[in-house]
């Protein structure tokens, strides 16, 4: 249980490929995490193929872990199997809504951290792609995803090439709260960031970008509101094209 307190993330992979049935055992291992109604609402599309993981790279910002690692996974939140079940037993589904959507990337994501924590004891290494939903179009298209199925996550998965330093993690007492949620004043907020924001790196990063605070790195360089608006509106329009919401919605 230790190896949570020192795991890496990793991005850069020695050119060795993952055998199959080590992948196959990991996926099987995975699918016995949590899952509402045990309905298991969610795909795994795996790309090995290097034209495919080019093709993929661009909705991912070109980042290079995605063609370099010998395995991408994609996780989907997939109610079309689930659907499709219900239509071939004489039952009416009506899960082409945002409440099963939201089911259904729950499952999809509680099946990605078990999947990252498996494959990690396994001595592999992944990075978690947070630009899966900024783009999920092109992640649609590439990967012909039909009606009822978004991609949720991705993972770059291989035998790791470096030994990158640990990310920093705020004190359990920030994100805590016992019995009600308790106000951030200013001296909590204080309390609670100044070891991040006196790491020499972030104090690198503040001035890389001539800002003032390293929330400020955040807010105008990294996830700016721009940025937000304009991909939270492309993964409205993801979710209307698979289903999940009403045309006339937002």
């Amino acid at each position: 249980m230790q190896h949570i307190l020192t795991r890496r993330t990793i991005r850069k992979y020695r050119q060795e490929d993952i055998a199959e049935d080590l992948l196959h055992r990991l996926l099987e291992e995975a699918s016995h995490t949590q899952t509402m109604g045990n309905l298991q609402l969610y795909s795994v599309v795996v790309t090995r193929d290097k034209e495919m993981k080019a093709r993929l790279a661009p909705a991912h910002f070109n980042q290079p872990m995605v063609t370099e690692a010998p395995v991408v996974l994609t996780i989907c939140a997939d109610f079309r199997r689930t659907t499709d079940w219900c239509l071939n037993r004489q039952a009416d589904p009506g899960y082409d809504n945002f409440l099963s959507f939201i089911n259904a990337a729950s499952d999809a994501l509680l099946f990605t951290q078990t999947f990252c924590n498996l494959a990690e004891e396994e001595g592999l290494g992944c990075c978690f792609l947070g630009t899966t939903v900024y783009m999920p179009q092109s992640i649609i298209d590439t990967l012909e995803l039909p009606r009822l199925v978004m991609p949720v996550a991705t993972i770059t998965l291989g035998w790791p090439d470096e030994v990158p330093p640990m990310s920093d993690r705020l004190s359990v007492e920030a994100f805590v709260h016992q019995e009600t949620y308790k106000a951030y004043t200013p001296d909590r907020i204080d309390d609670f960031y100044k070891t991040k924001e006196a790491l020499e790196a972030n104090i690198g990063f503040v001035k890389e970008n001539g800002k003032e605070t390293l929330a400020q790195v955040f807010t105008d360089c990294r996830y700016t509101r721009r940025d937000n608006e304009a991909m939270s509106t492309g993964l409205l329009e993801a979710l209307k094209r698979q289903g999940f919401l009403p045309s006339s919605s937002f």
